[in-house]
């Protein structure tokens, strides 16, 4: 019985934990002083340090902090919209002011999102303030106004209403306005300093370094002669070598790196402060500090070094004796925190991977530099005054532009141009792409654009890949929830648990209509609610009836049978929620219109274990369960939370969403707080995710485009302090989400066809997937989530007809990029189910497996040829249902090539007689059969543990003419024939 409680309390365990999160892994402030020689303080500064430690408690859970992934933050391949998506496109521009008559440009392009037959307007708005970006879904039957493209980026009211630019060359204009987000490369100070060395003249004196100093130039990058260089120099001299003759230079996931080494630039003998190197290195955002010495050595501190420019130091120690690098970051205080979190200890004894680790830091460090008021207050002067100067210099002209080109300004974005202008419009459409894309090639052979990254992360297993946990499932998803490695499906054809590669099992009809539900595994307990309207209920069950009835196959409940599981008092409901940590009592929160139902349940593991697996006379749990208080609110809540109090005696309190705001509820008193109010017309809530710095509670409060997170202190005197905090930040996602899922580090955010993934602690944007049709099943513990897995042949006649509309000379307005068909025409769409295991993001091992509901099927067989049978259980990386759609895929490929079949017991035999490659005769050389290609690449697929294409390469047409019916592996087929696979 422990066994069973443990193993199927682990994947609730690491749910319940997913929201817990702190930023010492960031490090802490500290303010430290520098002193010369005989002891003197010299500065002094605020800096926040990382070391890796997690401070006084390293006594932390293996594997929390151990592994840490490391990723670009704010990338320019996902956030440089304008040179990826509008560039080299026909598009839109506009010009206007807003109430306060400060000029803005919008800019917008109906796009491809990456070739995956998702079509979606990408809306970029140009202000003093910086710049917004949104993605809009398209619809080929509602069109889409300036004014709601404006109104969905909260700016409604205008001083000027929007105006078309239609010159070409707006879009040199708006590429610089784009530029000023930052660069794309970068330039970091490397600093040689000796043992001992305390002041900044010393260690800039340095003539040369060590042998382990220039091992770690070797491994930063290659040395470049300056003189005739022709890429990115970073500032230095690359005709007369007035800053030295060679330097350091790298290039790195798409962006050049230079790198001002203090050895290789200019010394001078006569000046003792080597003003010709500090000029180029105090003037580096980041520096590099090699410090030679043991750890018991005076170690380097930022105050060391004289420079208002420099907000971000790595101190990197070389260890001879066992190889390894150390690593330590010293942040001023003002810049905000950046990943990745250094691992614990911080030592590295691979080298390559500690090179990509220091990269990375730096540049998301830089970046994060950028956001503090030193900088970010001048980057916004200087985007104010090319806005107003490049308004000066449009408004003149458009008022010379036909008014008949100018109604376009609140009528659909891309709309038929007039036929009696639609010879020019077509003329000018084709200049504006000329122009267009004669700019992209030219800023990317400057070096001013990074390199397309899709290629650089194919060898990396990211955290958020998914792996395949059900194909073809044919149902309508309403909710689910994971029971062990299984999955709790309520669909419309009643509700079904499903297991990998297993077939689904029937638990209930479809008479019990479930439209949220959650298992308790250490409680036992299921809690689902049902219908819809006035006969809407809140059902528990014990989840030990629910498996026995699985195992025996006594019965398939109905709602008729269902009766005495209904809680008392909650008929109507439209919402429910529980506490998230449930150790000691089970708190669940049932909202009936404008009241508020607090229901609890007092947990004890042993009685819990006992009642579970001697089933009481009742195998209904309602009488455990105690009525506490109903609480009213003036308005139904769209969304609700609950939060734990810190001492969980009368501070425990209910987040909920209505009208216009985010409200605080006392479950003790019902007084209701105001948390936030949001300031715009429209307002689609999302969630409100009860998160836990330190033990401490915080609420990410998610509507619209916005995410907010606000840190929620204890109740002092009956009332909670809900106060500005300078841990309170806000982000803005680039397209509405309708589910938000938190696992710290990362934050999901799933949208109808893609997951934005950004960081918890600071809302940088890691990475976008482009998921077509998604819908998001389940993520309490694991994120399991259903997608389309083919394309249909009959969506594409829209694009098909739009781009026979045009030519390539003449482009349209409303040109989509057109995507390859399926090679099934009229094929229907399917949807497989695929999850995310947490593990993976939060970064913690699970020692033990999981238990399933299902018992793993074990099947034997034996073929005609002798081979001893092989047992095949659901816990193969991939499903059963998976081999067999591939073995079945492979076979048709291979037999659509043989002439006549050939019986098992033959393709035996042959097999041990065909060498795996052939001689071509036309060209004298070995080459692979398209069998071995198909074969080698199922393999290598398997063994990355990554779901499987046997779509054969653009030469496999070719092959099957030259190769010979014996040249293939009958023996594979029969194996595959009888479902016997041997991996070995």
């Amino acid at each position: 019985l422990m066994k069973r409680f443990y193993s199927s309390s682990v994947s609730e365990d690491l749910g319940c934990r997913r929201g817990e999160f702190s930023r010492k892994h960031y490090g802490s402030v500290e303010l430290l002083i520098s002193s010369d020689a005989d002891g003197a303080i010299q500065r002094a500064g605020r800096f926040r340090v990382e070391n890796g430690s997690s401070g006084e408690n390293t006594d932390y859970t293996p594997g929390t902090w151990h592994r840490t992934d490391v990723h670009l933050e704010n990338p320019e391949y996902h956030t440089r919209w304008y040179f990826k998506y509008f560039l080299g496109k026909v598009h839109q521009n506009y010009i206007g002011t807003d109430a306060e008559k400060n000029p803005f440009f919008l800019s917008v392009v109906l796009s491809d999102q990456n070739n995956q037959r998702v079509p979606q307007y990408h809306s970029i708005l140009w202000r003093k303030t910086g710049t917004q970006k949104i993605c809009l879904p398209y619809s080929p039957t509602k069109t889409l106004s300036v004014k709601s493209i404006l109104s969905a980026m909260s700016l409604d009211k205008f001083e000027k209403s929007p105006r078309e630019i239609f010159h070409p060359e707006i879009q040199k204009d708006l590429l610089v306005l784009e530029e000023q987000e930052g660069s794309v490369n970068f330039k970091f100070g490397v600093l040689y300093a000796k043992d001992g060395q305390l002041t900044d003249d010393e260690m800039f004196s340095n003539e040369t370094g060590s042998e382990g100093f220039q091992r770690f130039l070797h491994l930063l990058g290659d040395t470049i002669t300056l003189k005739g260089w022709t890429g990115y120099r970073g500032g230095l001299d690359t005709k007369n070598d007035t800053t030295g003759t060679c330097s350091i230079y790298t290039v790195f996931q798409g962006h050049e790196i230079m790198f001002h080494v203090s050895t290789m630039l200019p010394y001078s003998r006569e000046n003792k402060q080597q003003v010709e190197r500090k000029r180029h290195i105090g003037n580096d955002i980041v520096t590099i500090v090699f410090q030679e010495g043991e750890e018991s050595s005076p170690a380097f501190k930022p105050s060391m070094i004289r420079s208002h420019f420099t907000h971000i130091f790595a101190l990197v120690r070389y260890n001879k004796q066992n190889d390894s690098y150390r690593l330590k970051i010293f942040s001023e205080e003002s810049v905000p925190l950046f990943g990745p979190p250094l691992p614990s200890p911080p030592v590295f004894t691979n080298h390559q991977e500690f090179r990509d680790f220091v990269l990375v830091k730096l540049i998301n460090g830089e970046k994060a530099t950028l956001e503090t008021p030193t900088f970010s207050q001048k980057r916004q002067r200087t985007l104010d005054m090319l806005i107003r100067s490049l308004y000066q210099d449009l408004m003149p002209d458009l008022h010379k532009v036909n008014n008949m080109l100018n109604r376009r300004s609140f009528s659909d974005v891309l709309p038929e141009s007039p036929k009696s202008t639609r010879k020019k419009e077509e003329a000018r459409q084709a200049e504006f792409v000329r122009l267009g894309q004669a700019l992209k090639l030219k800023t990317t052979v400057k070096g001013d654009a990074t390199a397309n990254l899709a290629t650089t992360s194919f060898c990396k297993k990211e955290p958020w890949e998914s792996q395949s946990f059900c194909n073809n499932f044919p149902h309508e998803v309403v909710c689910a929830d994971s029971w062990g490695q299984s999955l709790l499906v309520s669909t419309d054809a009643g509700i079904l648990l499903i297991d990998d590669g297993q077939p689904s099992v029937q638990v209930f009809d479809k008479t019990l209509q479930v439209k949220q539900m959650h298992v308790l595994e250490a409680l036992d307990l299921l809690i689902a609610r049902t219908d819809k309207g006035k006969d809407s209920r809140l059902l528990v069950f014990r989840l030990s009836a629910v498996q026995k009835d699985i195992e025996t196959k006594q019965m398939i409940r109905s709602k008729y049978d269902c009766r005495e599981n209904k809680l008392e008092r909650t008929k109507g409901c439209h919402l429910y929620a529980i506490n998230t940590h449930h150790g000691s009592e089970l708190r669940i929160v049932v909202a009936i219109r404008n009241k508020l139902l607090l229901v609890t349940k007092k947990y004890n593991p042993c009685n819990s274990l006992t009642s579970s697996s001697l089933l009481s006379s009742s195998e209904s749990p309602v009488e455990e369960f105690q009525y506490i208080r109903e609480i009213c609110l003036s308005d139904p809540p769209v969304v609700m939370t609950l939060v734990d109090g810190p001492t969980g005696d009368s501070d425990n309190m209910i987040c909920v969403a209505y009208r216009h705001q985010f409200d605080l509820v006392n479950e003790s008193t019902g007084e209701s707080y105001r948390l936030h109010h949001v300031e715009t017309n429209k307002v689609n809530f999302v969630a409100a995710i009860d998160v836990y710095e330190d033990g401490e509670a915080g609420l990410l409060l998610c509507y619209n485009y916005v995410c907010q997170y606000r840190k929620v202190y204890p109740f002092n005197g009956g009332s909670p302090l809900i106060q500005p905090s300078a841990y309170d930040f806000h982000f803005s996602w680039n397209q509405v989400p309708y589910a938000v899922v938190c696992a710290f580090p990362y934050i999901l955010a799933f949208t109808t066809d893609s997951i934005e993934i950004r960081l918890v602690v600071n809302g940088n944007l890691v990475h976008t997937a482009v998921v077509p049709e998604l819908q998001l099943v389940a993520s309490r513990s694991d994120i399991y989530f259903k997608a389309t897995a083919a394309v249909s042949g009959s969506s594409d006649s829209s694009s098909k007809e739009m781009s026979s509309r045009s030519s390539p000379e003449t482009p349209t307005a409303y040109e989509m990029p057109e995507c390859p068909l399926s090679s099934l025409e009229g094929e229907v769409p399917c949807k497989n189910l695929y999850k995310i295991p947490l593990s993976n993001l939060v970064g913690r091992s699970i020692e033990r497996p999981l238990k399933s509901p299902l018992a793993p099927k074990v099947i034997t067989t034996t073929t005609s040829s002798g081979i001893a049978s092989l047992a095949v259980t659901h816990s193969l990386s991939l499903s059963r249902m998976e081999i067999k759609e591939i073995a079945s895929r492979t076979r048709k490929e291979l037999l659509g090539l043989l002439d006549e079949p050939i019986p098992k017991t033959e393709s035996a035999q042959k097999q041990k007689k065909v060498p795996r490659r052939q001689t071509d005769p036309k060209q004298g050389a070995v080459r692979s059969t398209s069998s071995d290609r198909i074969i080698s690449s199922s393999f290598e697929s398997y063994s990355e543990g990554r779901h499987l294409s046997t779509s054969s390469d653009p030469d496999t047409s070719a092959n099957r003419e030259e190769s010979s019916p014996s040249s293939y592996p009958f023996q594979l087929i029969s194996l595959y024939d009888e479902d016997i696979i041997d991996l070995k």
